[in-house]
């Protein structure tokens, strides 16, 4: 029970923090400017590359090693699935980033600002997925501790917070009530209580899979760093700002990790 409950409880945090970020719709007239957007994408991109090393694959290595098995096939193999499922996922839902004119994906007759919305979304499928896993290992055995799951919940909440905010107000902007358009940026991040529970149910499939599931969660979730996130964070006059934020936002989450881990 306490591996679909601590799952579910961790992932609704970090989904309530998207929301809390939503909420500045009512505060601003204006979308986020770009020094500011681009900050933002890099602190996310700083958190997710720390969180991805400390929180998830380098338990799947002493995971790994714990239960005899080879460490380096376990590590490798499943973050290139990882990335790979995030690639297909790319590809068959349809979704449109904020600094592009065109959709990606299949041909579809959903509008831009339900795109918007799908762009963030794959976003936080990789994310929900390792925070839920991460309580669900903690709550199973001791391989990862509550404080270590704890941290990862922290600085995954810390960059859904101004996430919220870079949906909402975009499409406020396009011309959509500041009610809905709260609606849709928190939306954006139901996925990862959905996530979250479905990585609680991994535990009580195989013990001996979770290594690779660690590491299948970072993969997917580097690959949104290096696909998305940084490029982004690098478009513009502010790229030193793009580069500040990833910085901070990797020693904040390494600190985070080393002191509750």
């Amino acid at each position: 029970m306490n591996t679909i409950l601590y799952p579910l409880l961790g992932t609704l945090f970090t989904f309530l923090m998207t929301t809390l970020g939503s909420t500045l719709v009512f505060f601003f007239k204006d979308e986020i400017k770009d020094f500011y957007q681009q900050l933002f994408l890099g602190f996310a991109a700083g958190i997710m590359i720390a969180a991805s090393v400390w929180s998830l694959l380098i338990p799947s290595m002493e995971m790994a090693e714990a239960n005899g098995q080879n460490s380096a096939l376990i590590l490798g193999g499943g973050f290139i699935i990882g990335a790979l499922f995030l690639l297909f996922l790319d590809h068959v839902i349809p979704h449109q980033h904020l600094n592009e004119d065109k959709p990606e994906g299949p041909k579809s007759m959903l509008g831009k600002n339900t795109m918007l919305v799908l762009a963030v979304t794959l976003h936080n499928i990789p994310e929900g997925f390792a925070v839920g896993l991460t309580f669900a290992i903690a709550a199973s055995n001791s391989s990862i501790t509550f404080a270590s799951a704890l941290a990862l919940a922290l600085g995954i909440g810390l960059q859904n917070l101004p996430e919220g905010a870079a949906i909402s107000l975009p499409l406020k902007q396009g011309g959509m009530s500041r009610t809905k358009a709260f609606v849709y940026g928190s939306l954006s991040g139901i996925v990862e209580p959905i996530a979250g529970v479905i990585a609680g149910f991994t535990i009580h499939i195989m013990q001996t899979i979770l290594p690779i599931c660690l590491s299948f969660a970072a993969g997917a979730m580097m690959y949104v760093v290096v696909e998305e996130l940084i490029p982004e964070a690098q478009l513009g006059k502010h790229s030193h700002v793009g580069t500040f934020g990833v910085l901070s936002g990797f020693v904040i989450m390494m600190l985070m990790d080393v002191f509750l881990g």
